[in-house]
């Protein structure tokens, strides 16, 4: 059970970055759950940061 938990909490925070790269709003965050939205945002949070710093392509 451990390793699924964990595994939708990378899903989340994977999905986040993603959406942050394409330059999607925080808020069309799909999850629910405080664990798996604060994963998601985290990872959008990152994207934003690495599109600032010019790493990825816009």
């Amino acid at each position: 059970m451990k390793r699924q938990k964990r595994d939708k909490l990378t899903r989340a925070h994977a999905k986040g970055y993603q959406a942050g790269i394409s330059g999607r709003s925080k808020e069309l965050c799909p999850f629910q759950a405080a664990e798996a939205r604060s994963e998601w945002l985290g990872g959008w949070r990152e994207a934003l940061t690495d599109r600032n710093a010019g790493l990825v392509g816009r």
